[in-house]
């Protein structure tokens, strides 16, 4: 299992295009996926969790995998959130 902090990058926070794309994402590898904001734990492969955790621009998310491909997986997710979902500032 590893556990990493990102932030929310994009102004917008996670809406309906950045929970698509951490579903689709997170679809693609074996581990259990998961993020926590504000306590809450949400399944990554789940887009309704995400959209109703409201999870705001500029905010601190864990991600948490753990499985064969966690390590893949992370770096993938972390790419993600760093690059704020491929939406303006």
């Amino acid at each position: 299992m590893i556990k990493e902090t990102v932030i929310v990058k994009n102004k917008t926070g996670i809406h309906a295009r950045p929970a698509g794309v951490i579903v689709k994402t997170a679809g693609k590898y074996q581990s259990n996926i998961e993020l926590v904001y504000e306590g809450k734990t949400l399944k990554a492969k789940g887009i309704m969790g995400l959209l109703s955790a409201g999870i705001k621009g500029g905010s601190q998310v864990d991600i948490i995998c753990d499985g064969p491909d966690e390590n893949d997986a992370m770096n993938e997710l972390k790419a993600l959130f760093n690059s704020g979902f491929g939406e303006e500032e």
